[in-house]
């Protein structure tokens, strides 16, 4: 995406962290902004200190829980019907729990699954297809969906396990939909960053009630040492500012901490090495023969995604 001047852009989870990186950056090229979150007291915070930075009327609130289709529905109409059609969003909303898969409930499950990714499949659910019908009528030029996953999308240890699963999905959702928007020009980027001066480490201030019946007990001791952690975070405007420019090179991919580099190179080798010479099997030449009409047509895309100018 080139052009950003006089967008609307929708910013899930824009209240603080990553969230409001994007929004100050998104408004500083120029854009209208609506900050979506869950806690209507961040909003106003954001809201409050964003003015004093004269961001003024560009950019607005609206309290939303992502896992809500209604919900995403409903904001999307008051967005709209303010500051006009959403041609930026970014799926930005995430909780953590940081626990192994065998210790975890279904209540942990379902809330997890709920904001990471269900939140992802409704904000595209609710806001590409409207994206794509004004394409194709004529009265939008492109557009560009920013989903955040994280570098658990790619180093998935044993804990946290349920946000590594929703991470990997949301990678997944990400290129998939990086290549069906081509023809649109609707660019689509899934955000992987490291560590991040959130509150991500106070993601149980936000449970919600009616999934804490199997939750187990805050250790507020944990709580307190991953929030030292992440002093150390990435600042939330050096993200913005480089989302911003990946936007502008449609780039698929955003690493925005180049902390894990070496690693990710170390663990795509230790995958390939698991591949083993296995002899033919029968039918192998005709399987190989149709998989490569498929393997074609993804080099294809991917080439067609390289040469977009956007």
């Amino acid at each position: 995406m080139k052009d950003f001047a006089g967008r609307t852009a929708f910013v899930t989870g824009g209240a603080n962290g990553v969230g409001i990186g994007l929004v100050r950056q998104l408004l500083n090229q120029g854009c209208k902004v609506a900050i979506a979150d869950i806690r209507q007291d961040s909003i106003d915070k954001a809201l409050a200190t964003l003015e004093a930075e004269g961001s003024g009327p560009e950019v607005m609130g609206v309290q939303l829980d992502v896992a809500s289709r209604e919900g995403f529905k409903m904001a999307a109409d008051e967005v709209e019907a303010r500051f006009g059609p959403v041609s930026i969003l970014c799926n930005n909303a995430g909780v953590n729990l940081f626990q192994p898969i065998e210790e975890s409930s279904y209540d942990d499950w379902d809330w997890l699954l709920g904001v990471n990714l269900h939140g992802v499949v409704n904000g595209v659910t609710t806001f590409v297809p409207r994206m794509v019908e004004r394409v194709k009528a004529g009265e939008q030029k492109g557009g560009h969906v920013v989903n955040t996953a994280s570098m658990a999308a790619f180093l998935a240890a044993g804990s946290p396990g349920i946000y590594n699963t929703t991470k990997f999905a949301v990678r997944g959702l990400s290129e998939s939909l990086h290549y069906s928007l081509l023809k649109y020009e609707i660019g689509v980027s899934v955000l992987c960053p490291g560590l991040v001066k959130s509150y991500i480490y106070a993601s149980d201030d936000i449970r919600p009630d009616a999934l804490k019946g199997e939750m187990k007990p805050v250790d507020k001791t944990a709580v307190e040492r991953l929030a030292g952690v992440h002093e150390f975070g990435m600042e939330p405007d050096v993200i913005g500012a480089r989302v911003i420019e990946a936007m502008k090179a449609n780039r698929l991919h955003i690493f925005s901490h180049p902390d894990h580099k070496e690693e990710l190179r170390e663990i795509f080798d230790e995958i390939i090495a698991e591949y083993q010479d296995y002899p033919k099997d029968p039918g192998y030449d005709q399987r190989v023969a149709f998989e490569k009409f498929r393997a074609d047509s993804f080099a294809e895309a991917r080439r067609q995604s390289r040469a977009a100018d956007f």
